[in-house]
């Protein structure tokens, strides 16, 4: 895409499972700071799927893993149904540069994690179809206090 800060993006044509990984060494993160990572993303006009089921993220450093619950959708509807409450699930929002971004959560690396911090936004239960995420990338920045 022509607005994108890179010379590439991943387009989602058409799959049943969703799978998008990323990792960062912890050893190019400063000790102590509280980082969260977005992914940055659009969807095409003729997107679908991609509002139910709810889209799970995680992030992984040392031995603990964080999941919670995300969607891509900025104003899902199947998706919230009777069994799922609205506030349980963490919705994207629009950028100035007309990109979205979602948090996928947020860590601290204390120092003495050795290797990846891995993360990631996954649907792989259901299996139908999705089509029409354009993915810019997954951003590791420090997170804002308040």
């Amino acid at each position: 895409m022509s607005d994108s800060r890179f010379s590439e993006t991943a387009v989602l044509r058409l799959v049943c499972w969703l799978d998008i990984p990323g990792k960062i060494d912890s050893k190019i993160l400063s000790k102590g700071s509280v980082y969260a990572a977005h992914i940055v993303y659009k969807l095409a006009d003729s997107s679908y799927g991609l509002d139910s089921p709810i889209q799970e993220a995680s992030i992984r450093v040392g031995g603990t893993n964080l999941t919670r619950k995300v969607c891509l959708q900025p104003n899902p509807q199947r998706s919230m149904s009777q069994n799922r409450r609205a506030e349980d699930v963490v919705l994207p929002r629009q950028r100035g540069d007309g990109w979205m971004e979602l948090e996928l959560g947020d860590f601290t690396c204390d120092g003495d994690e050795d290797g990846d911090v891995s993360f990631g936004v996954s649907e792989t239960k259901a299996l139908n179809g999705k089509s029409g995420l354009v993915v810019q990338g997954i951003e590791i920045r420090h997170k804002k206090s308040g």
